[in-house]
This record gives structure tokens, sequence and C-alpha cells, in this order.
């Protein structure tokens, strides 16, 4: 299940899945965030990190009742006080007032002494001999030997073992003490005269050991003594009864779990100059966008039916839409983009399971997409919780071919190599003409990523796709997604893009890191091809101020056209100037800082901003200024 969920779901740093001893952040860059361009009709669902599947919490209660009621079963209502005239009145009992939760109690707790009838070989010891560790020579031999053969009401651990040097709680030693008192209760007559006391008290099942005065004195004082801790470990089981009662009434189901995420945020921009026509230099118009205050939410159901599979399904609804048509330039995108109009769309439906040990496979009509099924090397990856711009998420190559639907498989070759393959079609489901869409029409898109860990603080993933787009637009939706000019007749593109991403964790406190991609495409039906770069740096401080923060800061180029050699009238760069051949003469730069202020374990608040100079890369517009405050609320 671990590898279901780290490889297949999580896009989690790739050295983490082996080194569990190192701290990193696992569960926050993971299922559902798949990019939109802002000329697609197919809605982006937003990213849910659902953690790896376990069983309801109603387990776990019931396993700590069952441990209580082994050590309790026969002493529930069957505590009998001997009452004597001749034994004084005992005042000195102790309660106890702090009890011992963690887990090592709870181990002792499951090893204490069980009653007779236990199915427990060792259950009941009947010669000192029986305990593998007990020799002649131990201080406390005589002591074990009288109890055994006296009372019989020493119990050893099943590997034959007694273990006296290990501590004790006293609610365990209550319960061992409680299963002697027992012992002698059912071997004392149940009338005893004043006669038989003087002559000391035989056994009723005929054995010739006795128990005389100085016992029962000593059984009393015990009796005392530890009837609060036996008091408390009742009421203890009690409250867990009534716990696990209450969770099996209520329970959602035994197999799924519910995850959920929304968003609120309030995000606006500056009013820059926009060169729409860079043949001259001067600014057409202005772009503007209001100061909006817009939401979004997530549930993702995990289902389990073996332990080694996960179906998810997630729903969506949002309201914050691209501000590109507005601006001319989808540079100023933000990374929670949701805009469905408010209406529940399915955002995931995908089923993941282990083939083997090491390779896991995941298949489904939705969430299926590189960037839901290569490992994420990023650690400021998070529609949530990251970075705040839809450019500073990831390598924008990996959002090639806008997938939906298709399969993917993650192949875990060694501890620190591992292998993802996907192939995603963006409308899996129309039935109409290839070229629009289904499986294998349309816009697609096939790829692998390489990850690897070369050492404990280093990630590093490598990345390949092949996409095919009817249309001309690779779908990618940030920079240069165009390849073609608007004034000429749409055609088919193939391309093929390879980039890397790099993350290196210096401390606990600082990590570096960036990516570059490279793409190359050609048209189906013209001569020449289009190539555009990217690039990103970044610095992440995680816990910055307090446990939980993290801090970030990124520079880099959004994709952008570096060469066209199209036929005349068809190269995007020079559009406006009778689409001769040539790249991008300007070149845009993205800086961005962000602060994410974790207020609780559920809310986190993030203020940010990102400048983008030269915007739509053309240093005729004015800088783009982008701010927003996000708040994050998960559950």
């Amino acid at each position: 299940m671990s590898l279901l969920m780290a490889s297949v779901l999580a896009t989690v740093p790739i050295s983490a899945i082996n080194l569990p001893e190192k701290s990193v952040i696992l569960l926050e860059n993971t299922v559902q965030q798949s990019t939109q361009n802002d000329l697609s009709q197919v809605v982006s669902p937003a990213e849910i990190t659902p953690p790896e599947f376990v069983q309801p919490d109603i387990t776990t209660s019931s396993a700590i009742k069952n441990k209580y009621e082994n050590i309790l079963r026969k002493s529930r209502d069957k505590i009998q006080f001997i009452s004597s005239p001749n034994l004084p009145e005992l005042k000195d009992t102790q309660p106890v007032t702090e009890v011992v939760q963690n887990q090592e109690s709870t181990e002792e707790f499951a090893q204490s002494p069980h009653p007779p009838d236990s199915d427990n070989p060792m259950s009941q010891v009947t010669s000192v001999s029986q305990l593998q560790d007990v020799q002649p020579s131990d201080w406390a031999f005589g002591a074990l030997q009288s109890l055994v053969e006296r009372y019989g009401c020493i119990a050893g651990y099943t590997d034959g073992t007694y273990l006296g040097n290990r501590s004790i709680s006293r609610y365990e030693f209550a319960a061992g003490l409680n299963a002697c008192l027992e012992k002698i209760n059912d071997a004392m007559p149940a009338v005893v005269t004043e006669r038989s006391r003087s002559a000391g008290y035989a056994y009723a099942n005929n054995k010739i050991n006795t128990v005389n005065n100085e016992d029962l004195i000593s059984l009393q004082r015990l009796q005392g003594e530890f009837k609060a801790e036996l008091q408390q470990l009742q009421q203890r089981i009690e409250a867990v009864e009534k716990q696990t009662s209450e969770l099996q009434g209520n329970r959602f189901s035994t197999t799924t779990r519910l995850f959920g995420q929304a968003i609120f945020s309030v995000q606006g921009t500056n009013s820059p100059d926009v060169d729409l026509f860079p043949r001259d230099g001067v600014p057409e118009r202005q772009g503007k966008t209001n100061l909006t205050f817009t939401s979004s939410a997530q549930l993702t159901l995990a289902t389990s039916f073996t332990g080694r599979d996960l179906l998810l399904t997630g729903l969506s609804a949002g309201n914050l839409g691209s501000n590109a048509s507005l601006l001319s330039s989808n540079m100023g995108r933000l990374g929670f983009e949701s805009n469905t109009d408010n209406n529940l769309v399915i955002s995931d439906l995908s089923y993941r399971f282990l083939a083997s040990n090491n390779l896991g496979i995941v298949v489904g009509t939705a969430g299926v997409n590189p960037i839901n099924t290569f490992r994420g090397i990023s650690p400021l990856e998070g529609s949530s919780d990251g970075a705040i711009s839809l450019f500073g998420q990831r390598n924008p190559i990996l959002s090639i071919g806008n997938g939906s639907g298709g399969i993917g498989f993650d192949w875990q070759i060694s501890d620190r190599i591992s292998l993802q393959g996907v192939y995603s079609a963006e409308i899996p489901s129309f039935p109409g003409d290839t070229k629009q869409g289904g499986l294998f029409g349309g816009r697609y898109t096939a790829g692998a990523q390489l990850s690897l860990a070369p050492t404990n603080n280093i990630d590093i993933g490598v990345h390949y796709l092949y996409s095919h787009s009817p249309d001309g637009l690779l779908g990618g939706g940030i920079g240069d997604s165009q390849l073609i000019s608007p004034f000429a007749d749409p055609t088919a593109f193939d391309t093929q893009a390879i980039g890397a991403t790099v993350a290196w964790r210096i401390n606990p406190n600082l990590h570096l890191g960036g990516w570059g991609g490279f793409t190359s495409s050609k048209p189906s039906n013209l001569s020449g091809s289009v190539e555009t770069t990217n690039w990103m740096v970044f610095a992440a401080f995680p816990d910055l101020l307090r446990s939980g923060n993290l801090g970030g800061v990124l520079v880099g180029q959004p994709p952008k056209i570096t060469s066209s050699t199209l036929p005349d009238g068809f190269n995007f760069p020079n559009f406006s100037d009778g689409g001769t051949a040539g790249g991008r003469s300007d070149t845009s730069i993205h800086v961005e800082v962000f602060y994410r202020a974790q207020l609780s374990d559920n809310i986190a608040l993030t203020p940010g901003l990102f400048v983008i100079f030269n915007p739509d890369h053309n240093a005729a517009n004015d800088a783009l200024i982008v701010g927003t405050l996000r708040a994050s609320f998960r559950f």
C-alpha cells in the first residue's frame, strides 16, 4: 500500500520513499491538479492530497478494548476483599493521579498475565523451570518458586520467558496481583471458621499448601493499595466501549475515507499598458482586473477494496477563473484557479492498484495525466499550500496536452531509482470527430519520467513527453503555448518535450532547486518547426518563523518561442508583421514571493505577490503585478 500511494498517487520527493528517517513534506503535492488552457473547455480540477489510505479509527479502538479485556476479563465484579475481625483496617491506599497512555504502556497491558482459560500456552506456569530466563542463582528465584508452587498464579510470555528485569506500570502490576488473588480466593473454602483460621487455610482442591495469617495480611494490604488502579482500568474500559459504539454507529464506511479542501482568496492586479500588436512598440489598450473574492472546494473519496488498491472519486466546484483574457497575457494566472461557475464536476475518477510489490498501475477517465502520475520534485508544488502562481507550481512541459483520462504506471526499480509513464487524452469520452477527441484522437500526451535520488538530500526528475495537438495549441496555458499565427488556418502539431527538475535540501530550513524545459513542435502539413524554452530557480524555507510555515522565492522565464521556422504568414512571434520566421526578441521574467502561515493543522493563510517583467515577452508592455491572499482549509 505504501508503494501504491507514494508512487502512483503522490508527487512527493522521491528520496523520501525509501528514506523514512529524512524529514520531508509528503502529503502536500499530490492527487488533483490539472492545468487548463484559457481557450479550452476542459475544467481543471483543483489539487487534493489524500494521505495513505488507512483503516478507520474503529479498528484501533477495538484493539485497545480487547487488550484491556484480556487483563480484566476475570477481575470485573470479582474483587473479593477478605474480611477478618483480627485484621487491621487499611488507611494508606494511594489512588493513581496520572495515567500513562502511550504505546509502551499499551504494549505492557497486552503482555499482562492472562486468565487461566486463555489460549496462550504460557498463560499459566506450573513450574518455575518453565521460565527460560529464570535461574536458581537469581535473587528472586525463591519468591517466584513460592508463587508458582504454592499459589499457581505466575504467567510467562509466549516465548517461555518471564522478563524479570523489565519495568512494569502500576496497572500491569495490579492486573497480575488480581490474578493471584483470584487463584487464592478460588482455593480457599467458601466458609472459613475461626478454628480453621487458627490452623491455617487448606486449598479446596486438597493441595497440601496453606495460606497463613501473614499471607492474608499481605493480600489485604495489596488489595487495598491497588484497588484504585483496578477501578480506573474498569472505567477506562467502559469509556473505550462507549467510544467504540459511537464510532460504529456513525462511521461513514469501512472501506472509504473522505478528504476535503476549501480555498477562499482575494486577488487583484495593477493596470498595465498592453501592446497587442508588437510591431511598433506602442500600447493599444490597458489591462485591468477587478479586486475579487472567490472560493473553490474539493472533496475526494478514497476507497480501498483489498488494501492494495485505491479508487479515487474527486468532486470540485469553484468560481476563480483565468485573468488571461483581461490582461492579454496568460502569465498572471494563479495556481489555484478552479472555474466551474460553482457547478459540481467530477475532477478525478481513477483506480490505482499494485500489479506487483514494486509496480503500481493507475487507470481512469479523469485525473490521469503526467502531473498526477509523475512523482513531484518541487517542494513548492501544491494549489492550496504551495506557490501562488500557476507557473510556480511545476515545470510547464508537464502540463502539455491538458490530459484528463488514460493509463499510467509507477515502477520502483531500486531504492533510489523509479520510472513513471502515462498516456493521457484531453477528452477521452468524446465519441465524434477523431480530430477533436476520443482516447486516441484530439489532444493527447504520452510521456515518462525517470526519478532519481542520488543522495539523501537531492531529488531529480528527468521528463520526456510526446504530445499531439489538432489546433496548434500546446495546452500548457502558460507563456507561449500557441504555436501558429492567429491569422493562419489551424493545423495539427506533434511536439516532443524534454526537461528536468532538481530539488536540493541543504538543511531542514533551506531547500534550493529549479527546472528547465525545451519543446520542439513540427506541423503535420507544413515545413519548419517551433521551439520553446522555460526555466525557473527557487528557494524554499520550511518552518520559517514557526513550525509548519513555508516561505518561497521564485525567479524564472515562462515558456518562450526561441525559434519559429514555419512558412511566412504562419509564425506566431511576428504574427502582426507578416508572420515571418524568427523567435521572440524580448524575454519575460517572473519574480514571486509568498509566505504560508500555518495557523493550525487544518488552516493556512498565504499572502503572496508576483511580478512579470516584459509580459508576453514584449518589452513594450508594462510590468504586470499580481497580489493575492489565500486561505486554505483541509479536513
